[in-house]
């Protein structure tokens, strides 16, 4: 079986990717990185629990700079906005410049430097719609860079790219994944706010899936 590094936010996506049912890899490592957000001591200890669940190394990155190039509310003092789901405006209001590929690249060096054959990202189709770096385009022009900015050349893989956030939690629950521990909430309270982006983009599939039980909310 070879070798896999996933990028860890702790939230749904990254944990069901996590334990997506295959047989071609194993995870070794997951990176989780610290960016200035205003979520991050609730995503490192979401993301250290899921490590230890599925016993993956954990490693937090820092990436301070990051913080000082973002308009966006995920890292200033603004309040998280409530634009409708899945238009450009919520989007934008969510944007982190060029996370993705920044977070992949530094995954890469890892790849490269410790003989990881994949890395693993939780890209899926309700967020491919609206945010250009959760695409299936995103991921296969990044993994082909990687052939040729890297000794190594993993191949970028993302599980759930052709599902929707209800197919997800479906996937969760059928595969025994701990749902329970992620946070996939952009504050920082000590339950989900429920009315951010991605609250709301979990809460309606823990509805759909009747399943709300899994995840706190804020009332």
């Amino acid at each position: 079986m070879k070798k896999a590094v996933i990028l860890m936010s702790g939230g749904l996506d990254s944990v069901v990717a996590a334990g997506f049912p295959q047989v071609e890899y194993k995870i070794e490592l997951a990176l989780t990185f610290d960016y200035g957000q205003k979520a991050v001591l609730n995503e490192i200890k979401a993301a250290s629990d899921i490590c230890k669940y599925y016993n993956i190394v954990h490693k937090v990155i820092k990436l301070d700079w990051l913080k000082e190039i973002s308009k966006t509310s995920l890292v200033s003092d603004e309040n998280i906005p409530t634009a409708n789901l899945g238009t450009a405006e919520s989007a934008k209001s969510v944007w982190i410049p060029n996370r993705n590929g920044l977070f992949l690249n530094i995954a890469a060096a890892y790849a490269d430097s410790f003989d990881f054959d994949y890395i693993i990202f939780g890209a899926n189709k309700d967020e491919g719609s609206t945010f250009p770096d959760n695409t299936e385009e995103f991921r296969a022009q990044i993994s082909k860079v990687f052939e040729t900015s890297t000794l190594k050349k993993p191949k970028v893989i993302a599980p759930l790219i052709n599902y929707t956030k209800d197919d997800i939690v479906k996937i969760a629950i059928e595969n025994n994944i701990p749902l329970n521990l992620v946070w996939s909430c952009y504050s920082s309270g000590k339950y989900h706010c429920g009315i951010c982006e991605s609250c709301q983009h979990l809460k309606k599939a823990l509805i759909a899936n009747q399943r709300e039980d899994y995840i706190l909310f804020e009332k």
